[in-house]
């Protein structure tokens, strides 16, 4: 199989290695000369068989909608476009009308991984047709981990259901980074506890907290075990917003969700052994810059 990958960035640059790795053929396009494949869309375009699928990674709003409107000038009647990047669900059935327009197909994937993908896998989240999602199946279980399909990959529903999905992901990963952040922040507060990355690190095996994130929170102590480098200031990246918002319009109780939201705002005002936790943890699976220590 023979796809496009639009967005080469931390994500896409390692989800086009690993799917080579899995047997697919992909050519990239990017705006940076030193890892794009060939030189602008149309040269891409040019060098998939038809129907082509075309996987866009690139970051959410304005670029997406600036890419999905070049493909619909582009692309042929029964090509395939997948938007893997972490849009809002309302704008996938957007694109999906525009490109239906055109007779272009559309579909939706959640993607999570960071930039640990390309050594463990991605968990995707699906969103579209039975026929869009069986064209591209080789391509996600290339990007999947080893194993049962089941246990990383769902076809949630319709164009939006996979982007909702990794939305709702996206807010209960906000949580559990919270509850990790205070865990610390308390542990860290009490003279009596003599060994701070020691007790994380007894958690990893065993016990009810253990996690990729409580593994995560151990590395990031062994790199640098007071944070010392790291500011207290946490950015949001969009879905956790979005998944309060869509608390509230169902009238759904997220509370704990809603917190951690409200404390990564809270970050940008206080001094927070806490949010310095979530602000490494970020770092630590997703590659997301952290600002220096003032």
């Amino acid at each position: 199989m023979h796809i496009g990958l639009i967005g080469l960035g931390k994500m896409g640059f390692n989800m086009r290695e690993r799917m080579r790795n899995g047997g697919i053929e992909v050519t990239g396009f990017d705006r940076n000369p030193d890892v794009t494949d060939v030189a602008s869309v149309d040269e891409l375009i040019a060098a998939l068989p038809t129907p082509r699928l075309v996987w866009v990674m690139v970051p959410s709003g304005e670029i997406t909608d600036a890419v999905v409107n070049e493909l619909r000038g582009k692309l042929s009647e029964g090509d395939l476009v997948i938007d893997g990047g972490n849009s809002r669900f309302t704008e996938d059935q957007k694109h999906a009308a525009a490109l239906a327009e055109k007779g272009i197909r559309f579909a939706d994937c959640g993607v999570s991984g960071g930039v640990w993908g390309l050594q463990n896998g991605y968990g995707l989240m699906a969103g579209g047709s039975e026929e869009d999602i069986a064209l591209a199946m080789p391509v996600f279980d290339a990007l999947r981990p080893e194993g049962e399909r089941a246990d990383s990959f769902v076809h949630v529903g319709g164009v939006g259901a996979g982007h909702y999905a990794k939305m709702v992901h996206n807010g209960i990963e906000y949580g559990l980074m919270q509850a990790y952040a205070e865990g610390y922040e308390l542990l860290a507060a009490k003279d009596i506890v003599k060994d701070l990355p020691g007790t994380f690190r007894a958690w990893q095996k065993g016990t009810v907290v253990r996690s990729w994130l409580l593994d995560l929170m151990v590395k990031a102590l062994d790199e640098d075990p007071g944070l010392a480098s790291i500011d207290d200031y946490v950015e949001d990246s969009g879905e956790g917003r979005w998944t309060v918002e869509e608390a509230i319009a169902n009238a759904v109780p997220a509370p704990a969700i809603t917190a951690a939201l409200f404390a990564r705002f809270a970050s940008r005002e206080d001094t927070s052994p806490a949010m310095k936790m979530v602000s490494a943890l970020r770092h630590q699976f997703g590659g997301h810059a952290t600002r220096p220590a003032n």
